[in-house]
């Protein structure tokens, strides 16, 4: 089991494997996931603030470039949990007043 922190979530414990996105989900992080976990939309994205998810994914790196977003941000829709972690999502349900999405695929 892996340990994901989130400010103003907490910590919680996870099987090594799980999708990001829906680990943040399934623990009471209403991340958005707009577009099903496709790598369309960004809006699953994460700060890293500690902890290592490798390489960027070719999916990401085209998303990013389409979208314009930072290098030290990862889509959690595209990244798996595989150690102990710290992320902070920058769009929330709370954060933006948007439904969620589609549940992305496991």
């Amino acid at each position: 089991m892996a340990k994901v922190t989130v400010p103003d979530h907490g910590t919680f414990e996870v099987a090594e494997g799980t999708k990001l996105t829906l680990a943040l989900e399934d623990n009471g992080v209403q991340i958005l996931h707009r577009c099903g976990g496709n790598a369309k939309c960004t809006t699953c994205r994460v700060e890293v603030v500690d902890g290592e998810f490798g390489d960027l994914t070719e999916i990401e790196q085209e998303a990013f470039k389409k979208k314009g977003v930072e290098d030290n941000l990862r889509l959690s829709c595209q990244v798996r949990v595989n150690g102990d972690c710290e992320v902070k999502p920058a769009m929330t349900v709370e954060s933006s007043g948007l439904d969620a999405g589609p549940r992305p695929a496991e």
